[in-house]
């Protein structure tokens, strides 16, 4: 099957400056979805910040335990289920988190990768993870837009695991947030050149 244009498009673009590419494996699952090329943008600008938010996890807190490859994972599929619900990718409506969650499952993924889809909007439930708060947290700052509770959830467990203040933890995050949000209107733009039809 040939890849539409526009989605073979949103999937390699490199970008400016460069996006890095989204896991083969999602690369084939939105082929196969014929998914709206506006989502594949997203999901490659979601999976780029969560990549920054990693690697400064790496720098400034290289004792934490972090699934790298399921948060990095969660961020490329976390609106999948926009390739059921379209008019998501445009309006408001949450039918995509468990309509995500359930295709990845149906397509055989690990249930433990398959969560974030539906847990990328629900950040308060007791069972989130660090790595569950990451995926939403880029699902935020990515267009500049700061969740205070979000944040503040992030800023308790680096302070536990850093044996860092509270405060101190809250500066450093913010910094990064603050610097990821610099680039938001760039991202708002390259998302925007996508449509978020299908091709015909």
């Amino acid at each position: 099957m040939t890849t539409p244009a526009p989605l073979h498009h949103a999937l390699h673009d490199p970008g400016d400056p460069p996006l890095r590419p989204l896991p083969a494996q999602v690369v084939v699952l939105l082929r196969d979805l014929d998914a709206p090329p506006r989502l594949a943008a997203h999901l490659r600008l979601v999976h780029d910040v969560a990549y920054q938010l990693l690697d400064w996890m790496t720098r400034e807190h290289p004792s934490l335990q972090l699934d790298h490859d399921a948060v990095l994972f969660g961020a490329a599929t976390h609106d999948i289920g926009k390739a059921v619900h379209v008019n998501e990718l445009s309006g408001p409506g949450s039918a995509h988190e468990p309509a995500g969650r359930d295709l990845l499952l149906a397509r055989g993924i690990a249930p433990e990768l398959a969560r974030f889809a539906a847990t990328h909007a629900e950040w308060t439930r007791p069972d989130n993870g660090l790595e569950d708060l990451l995926v939403s947290v880029a699902d935020k700052i990515w267009k500049g837009k700061r969740v205070q509770e979000l944040e503040d959830l992030v800023v308790a467990r680096l302070a536990t695991a850093s044996g860092r203040t509270a405060w101190e933890a809250f500066l450093a995050f913010d910094d990064l947030l603050t610097t990821i949000g610099d680039d938001a209107e760039r991202r708002l733009a390259f998302q925007a050149t996508y449509p978020a039809r299908r091709a015909l």
